[in-house]
């Protein structure tokens, strides 16, 4: 059984990675906003995708800077996700409106989110083109960092009571990363 899905809509099918709160910084200024739309791209060396639309504060710093961060956030920072996708950090500092506490990464000047189950620290690779045109950016990830209760020997492992990663679908609504099972190996 099948029907037809609205194609404004299609995007949703696929739409289920984890949020990310992109974090970025340059000079004195520094911003976050939330992504819905970012994915791993290659393994060595590491790279992912970005969305991130040309009329941000987060996309200037990410041109003046050449790098940020892709924060994972859990269900705790739901409700700071939802917020810092619908305010312009020209009209505010979210960090300080929000309370979100930061740290250093070790390769990148942009902030990483305290609270979150993983940090990707990136650098961009230049593809003027695709980002004019698609508002995509593409970065090498230059470090990456876990929450070890929940990532480690690389592999998830939520256990119960820990954050999970959030997976935003639209209108306020996210799912929440669920049980894993696993299938034998042929």
């Amino acid at each position: 059984m099948h029907q037809p899905v609205d194609l404004a809509k299609a995007y949703r099918l696929l739409n289920h990675g984890p949020t990310v709160l992109v974090s970025s910084a340059h000079g004195e200024r520094r911003n976050v906003m939330a992504a819905a739309w970012s994915m791993p791209l290659d393994f060595s060396p590491p790279k992912i995708t970005v969305v991130i639309d040309k009329h941000t504060l987060t996309r200037e710093l990410v041109e003046a800077s050449g790098e940020f961060v892709l924060n994972i956030p859990g269900r705790s920072l739901a409700q700071a996700t939802v917020a810092v996708g619908n305010q312009s950090g020209r009209e505010l500092d979210k960090f300080a409106e929000y309370q979100l506490a930061t740290f250093a990464g070790s390769q990148v000047a942009a902030p990483l989110l305290a609270g979150c189950v993983g940090w990707l620290e990136c650098r961009v690779m230049a593809e003027p083109h695709i980002q004019q045109a698609y508002d995509l950016f593409i970065a090498e990830v230059v470090a990456a960092w876990a929450d070890p209760r929940d990532f480690s020997q690389g592999h998830w492992h939520f256990a119960p009571g820990r954050e999970r990663s959030i997976h935003y679908v639209a209108g306020g609504t996210f799912f929440e990363t669920g049980e894993a099972f696993q299938v034998p190996m042929p």
